[in-house]
């Protein structure tokens, strides 16, 4: 659990964005595209879950990628090369399911790029065709350029200042596409209002669409129930079922409620400095 490499990959107003090697033996022999840990900084810290956006078997290490939003986010990325959290779980969540699909579609928004590269590494690898939508504030922001670049077969590049790729949004881009050609699979990661449009574009277009959920969680095994949602009428725990699921099927409305219910008191404690 110790942090062998940190790098500021990220820094501008509003998006500071950070990347952590962990080594860690275990988990980097088990990981799968798709997959989270649970972290804690330290002992009297909350548990937050982080997208394994790397592992490597043979170094023994797994690569994080986060943003700097909350107080646990905060405390750690004020960590140094040499420091150790004070726990890690996972391999945690169901694993992408990767087979060869056809022609793909993924979309990553804000920090959600860091979770669609394993994902894409993999669908690649099982010979999809792989066009990647990447949406960010201002080209700062727009993590995992070069990595992505280097995977797909068509990349959309997208901020709302324009100051890289095209101005405007993911959707815009992803609507015109599935109304030029044909495709079979749609994946998509970013926040909660591109998802829920994400998930209306696939249903009108008749394709299936997979979103990863970045629902709360706190216990992260299904033991408290804190990332419930609502997917085709039935109750479901992004941790333990998740955190994929079919677009259409999830209840949006609810899981953005969900997600806003601690926005105030997230504002109140970091405000505190570090």
């Amino acid at each position: 659990m110790k942090i062998i490499a940190k790098e500021v990959i990220a820094d501008c107003p509003g998006a500071k964005i950070v990347k952590l090697v962990l080594a860690s033996a275990q988990i980097s022999q088990k990981a799968q595209a798709g997959q989270f840990v649970v972290v804690m900084v330290d002992e009297k810290g909350e548990r937050i879950p982080l997208t394994i956006v790397d592992a490597d078997s043979q170094a023994n290490t797994i690569t994080l990628i986060f943003q700097v939003v909350g107080l646990t986010t905060k405390l750690l990325g004020a960590l140094d090369v040499g420091d150790t959290l004070y726990a890690l779980v996972g391999p945690l969540g169901q694993a992408t399911k990767i087979k060869k699909y056809g022609e793909i579609i993924l979309v990553g928004g804000g920090v959600g790029i860091a979770e669609i590269y394993p994902v894409a590494k993999g669908l690649k690898a099982a010979g999809n065709k792989v066009t990647v939508i990447l949406g960010a504030r201002t080209k700062e922001a727009l993590i995992l350029e070069k990595e992505l670049k280097s995977l797909a077969d068509k990349i959309y590049l997208l901020t709302d200042d324009g100051s890289s790729g095209e101005q405007g949004f993911t959707t815009v881009v992803l609507e015109k596409l599935l109304k030029k050609d044909k495709h079979d699979l749609v994946y998509a990661v970013g926040p909660i209002p591109m998802m829920k449009k994400v998930s209306e574009l696939g249903l009108a277009s008749k394709i299936k669409t997979i979103v990863s959920l970045n629902a709360l969680m706190v216990d992260a095994t299904g033991m408290c129930g804190c990332c419930r949602v609502r997917v085709n009428g039935e109750v479901k725990f992004s941790c333990v079922d998740g955190p994929e699921f079919l677009a259409d099927q999830v209840d949006w409305e609810e899981l953005e409620k969900r997600n806003s219910m601690y926005r105030v008191k997230e504002k109140h404690i970091c405000k505190l400095k570090f």
